[in-house]
């Protein structure tokens, strides 16, 4: 159940120091009658983390491990004024509290990567509505995510610009009148670089987003085009869709944030800046919306919006991504996580922008695909995935 209009709601951020937690932090300092911060949990920004306890004063802080923990904890005595009665909590356990803590009316689940799966079951578990920004929680066990929401009669309300502009395109109309769901992509920052020059491409390069300020894993995956198949992969569960009623087109622009086409031939877009604020926004207020006061896109200078096919021989990692949304059970578990191990060697320069690629095609081929998973096979994928992806990655040095 949502809160009431204009009720006071209170939050737990998961991913606070990340790119979306900062995000629906600058959103929570702009309306403070109607947000307060209860939890605020991170992974390893310590310095960061601790500011935002003094500005936000939650009553628990996550970490890490134990190491953390103690760090977080001698920062904040260093402090002109510490934080006052708040608990520190570190690990499985504690990410578990943060995303069921039962002040919470609202989880917003900003992790990156398969870590984000078990907090988010947890709090859907225990009722919370759920703000998502974690990709890898649809695209690892998107069945059983929708299927535990769908029980818990909790709402899930996607931070992604894309699916926040699918949502958004979808109120109002029923949803047997759906034709298509158009996902836009800018195509990154090497839409125009030759294939052929792929192998030199350097992790500083690909970490330069034409239009979008994003974390480090996300901004490799939109150079990829991988986030654009792990995309098609929530809408199909977001929005109980068939796969061949999602199309990916490429708009540099970055203007349309996704479209929806219906069966009378119209087709509704949502349009604004590159500014993640506006999704996080209005998942936290929905369903009304909050005076952002944010620009409008710039229409007369913009000098056109345009569209193209996405190359999928050039970004074979959308291909691969496809194919995993179609076979499904496991295989999107292990897109993921062979993805995950992949983008992570490439930054540490161990491997080039085309082999990730090349690496995870193989992780894919050598796995066996579980029909009907459970949870517990769905994390055995993943482990079983990076394992292999890291033995793959060692034949490439």
């Amino acid at each position: 159940m949502l809160a009431p209009n204009n009720a006071m709601k209170h939050l737990s951020i998961l991913g606070s120091t990340g790119s979306i937690g900062r995000n629906t932090l600058s959103v929570v300092e702009m309306f403070p009658d109607r947000f307060a911060v209860k939890v605020l949990a991170a992974k390893s920004n310590i310095s960061l983390l601790a500011g935002q306890i003094q500005k936000f004063r939650p009553e628990i802080a996550v970490v890490f491990d134990e190491k953390q923990a103690l760090e977080l904890k001698k920062v904040l005595e260093k402090m002109i004024s510490p934080a006052i009665g708040l608990e520190i909590m570190y690990g499985e356990d504690g990410y578990k509290t943060a995303a069921t803590h039962e002040t919470v009316d609202m989880v917003i689940v900003a992790i990156v990567g398969a870590a984000g799966l078990k907090p988010t079951l947890a709090a859907i578990r225990a009722g919370k509505n759920i703000a998502l920004a974690n990709k890898e929680a649809l695209v690892m066990a998107g069945d059983i995510v929708m299927k535990a929401a769908a029980e818990e009669g909790v709402h899930l309300l996607p931070i992604d610009s894309e699916h926040s502009a699918i949502f958004q395109c979808l109120q109002g109309h029923r949803k047997e009148d759906v034709d298509k769901i158009i996902l836009t992509a800018s195509g990154g920052p090497f839409l125009n670089t030759p294939a052929n020059e792929f192998s030199k491409i350097k992790p500083e390069a690909a970490l330069n987003h034409p239009t979008w300020q994003m974390g480090r894993k996300i901004s490799i995956d939109s150079a990829t085009l991988m986030n654009k198949g792990f995309e098609v992969l929530e809408a199909k569960y977001l929005f109980n869709v068939t796969q061949d009623m999602i199309k990916v087109v490429i708009h540099p622009q970055s203007v349309i944030h996704s479209m929806v086409s219906y069966c009378d031939g119209s087709i509704i877009a949502q349009l604004g800046i590159p500014d993640m604020k506006g999704a996080i926004a209005y998942a936290m207020s929905y369903p009304q919306r909050l005076p952002l006061r944010q620009p409008l896109p710039d229409f007369p200078n913009i000098g056109g919006l345009t569209f193209q096919e996405p190359d999928l021989e050039k970004f074979p990692c959308l291909d691969l991504a496809y194919k995993a949304c179609d076979v499904g059970q496991t295989l999107p578990a292990v897109l993921n996580a062979a993805n995950e191990v992949a983008v992570n060697a490439f930054l540490k320069k161990r491997i080039s922008f085309e082999n990730i690629s090349e690496v995870i095609k193989k992780t894919m081929e050598k796995h066996s695909v579980i029909p009907n998973p459970t949870l517990s096979d769905i994390l055995q994928a993943d482990d079983w995935a990076g394992k292999q992806t890291e033995k793959i990655i060692r034949d490439y040095q």
